[in-house]
Formats: C-alpha cells, sequence, structure tokens
C-alpha cells in the first residue's frame, strides 16, 4: 500500500518552536503568501487571526507533539500553483524576517525548503 507524501512537514526545530509559540499565543496557524521578499516566506499567527478566503488552499493540517491541535498550513492559490509539484518542508533559521510572524521576536524565522514530488 502506497503512504500519501505530505504536502508539508516540519523539521524538528520547526517543531520545537511550534511548541514554544503555542505555550506563549495559544492556537497556531501557517500562511504563505507568495510575495516579494518575506512575504513568500509562511508566516505563523495566532489561530484565526490571518483571514483566509477562496483565494487561499489548505495544504496541511500539521500534527505537532505536545500541541493539542493540529496547525493549519494554508497557501494563497497563485502561490500553491507554483508550488503544486514540492513537498515543503518549514525549517528554522537564525535571524529576524520582516513580517508579522509570531517568530520574529525569538531572533529566528520560519522558512521553506522543498522537494520535487512525482506528479
Amino acid at each position: 500500500m502506497d503512504e500519501e507524501i505530505p504536502r508539508v512537514e516540519l523539521t524538528p526545530a520547526a517543531a520545537d518552536l511550534l511548541r514554544r509559540l503555542r505555550e506563549a499565543h495559544g492556537p497556531l496557524m501557517f500562511h504563505q503568501s507568495g510575495g516579494c521578499c518575506d512575504g513568500s516566506a509562511p508566516m505563523c499567527y495566532p489561530k484565526g487571526e490571518f483571514r483566509t478566503g477562496g483565494s487561499d488552499v489548505l495544504l496541511a493540517e500539521l500534527a505537532v507533539e505536545g500541541v493539542a491541535e493540529p496547525v493549519t498550513f494554508w497557501m494563497s492559490r497563485s502561490q500553491y500553483a507554483v508550488w503544486s509539484h514540492t513537498r515543503l518542508i518549514v525549517d528554522v533559521v537564525e535571524g529576524r524576517g520582516s513580517g508579522f510572524s509570531l517568530e520574529a521576536p525569538e531572533g529566528v524565522r520560519f522558512l521553506i525548503r522543498s522537494r520535487l514530488v512525482a506528479p
């Protein structure tokens, strides 16, 4: 039986940061818009703080050990058209992004790494 390849996954560092952010801010969500510069990075918000709509695609409900509820991962539909043949890997790197993402005060930022998947 073939297992479905997850569209989005987390590195251990990203999962650890999400546990800390969940403790401080409550339930969480990601949105990746595809804007220029840091707009193309995944932004982490308190769940429901970023309003999604018909121009967004729900790619995943990420299970994070130690977090009671899934962390949803949304992407703008136009950005998804570009990334549709990849598996997105949410990672964390040193440095501060320029956005409203919850991790900014931590001195780190979320980053997407990707791998091509068969169409």
